[in-house]
């Protein structure tokens, strides 16, 4: 089961000493200790090439596969998340049109989606599966 991908994973790398990788791959307090600290000084952002492949993995083994692909979700509200139209791909459309009005909910929305967008794939994947 493959739900992440290692391509849309490096590419978020590039911006890693932001922490966007970690963020994507499901673990945000390490994504959230990259943003203010540069990917740990540089140090971890450059050590995190290498361990793409087996963040990789563990996000495939935790995350529900289903008609929401993870990958276009990211993509989505990395460079347009703050129009919210990962949530309309989500099928949250009010949410979706509350980003559009208000810039991410002023942004506070789109830090709270950079926490919680793999969690919320996964429940509409699981209630789509049953």
């Amino acid at each position: 089961m493959d739900t992440h991908s290692k391509v849309i994973g490096y590419v978020l790398w590039i911006f890693g000493f932001m922490g966007a990788h970690r963020f994507y791959y499901g673990r945000p307090i390490s994504g959230t200790i990259y943003f203010f600290t540069l990917g740990l000084f540089f140090i971890g952002w450059i050590v995190d090439l290498f361990l793409i492949p087996s963040m990789d993995r563990g996000a495939d083994l935790r995350f529900t596969l289903g008609p929401v692909d993870y990958n276009v979700a990211w993509v989505l509200l990395t460079f347009l998340g703050i129009f919210g139209i990962h949530r309309f791909y989500l099928g949250k459309w009010l949410t979706g049109l509350l980003y559009l009005l208000t810039g991410g909910l002023f942004l506070i929305g789109i830090i709270y989606d950079y926490w919680t967008l793999n969690t919320q794939i996964s429940e509409v994947n699981h209630r789509a599966g049953r």
